[in-house]
């Protein structure tokens, strides 16, 4: 398997294909459905993250094939993401820059390239080069009966507290790696 990290800082060149992974692994492999996983919420939040200043995916392909992605934006001063935080953080710790903590979005990998390590090799990628001091991201618990969790923790990450950004969305475990680049 022949697989190439190709990064983006606009997402017009891989949405659909970005859309299209995320409708595939979350609704048909998952069976997460309702609003919340459609493709339409999902290219809205698509659209909202990769409008902000410093975002970026990483695309995996295995030839013309793509594997999974990743995306990942910078918090910025008076961000939305801690104020869905259903338990409270210590002082200071939601104060961002724009430079302190980058958000990892999304990361999907598809059915036929889980277990090799890819996910992890996109992750590493994404973070290669970025200059925040931590990465924060919100995974809901009860994905694979909370394996997915458990790969984040081995990956570094520590839960904070747990979150409901959306709605129509499941609470979340929020997750902090800090420093953002691991030894």
């Amino acid at each position: 398997m022949s697989l190439e990290l190709r990064r983006h800082t606009t997402v017009e060149p891989v949405r659909r294909k970005i859309v299209d992974i995320h409708v595939e692994v979350r609704q048909r492999d998952l069976g997460l459905t309702g609003p919340f996983y459609s493709a339409e919420r999902f290219d809205e939040r698509l659209t909202g993250h990769s409008s902000l200043p410093g975002w970026e995916t990483v695309v995996a392909y295995d030839g013309a094939e793509p594997a999974g992605f990743a995306y990942a934006t910078p918090l910025g001063p008076g961000t939305r993401w801690w104020r869905a935080m259903t338990t409270p953080l210590p002082d200071g710790y939601t104060e961002e820059t724009g430079k302190r903590t980058l958000a990892l979005n999304e990361i999907v990998v598809r059915r036929p390239w889980r277990g090799t390590g890819l996910a992890f090799r996109i992750h590493e990628e994404l973070l290669a080069g970025r200059e925040e001091d931590r990465v924060t991201l919100l995974v809901n618990p009860k994905a694979g009966d909370g394996k997915v969790q458990t790969v984040y923790e081995r990956w570094g990450y520590e839960k904070i507290g747990e979150q409901q950004p959306f709605e129509d969305s499941p609470v979340f475990a929020s997750m902090m790696r800090d420093p953002l680049h691991q030894v």
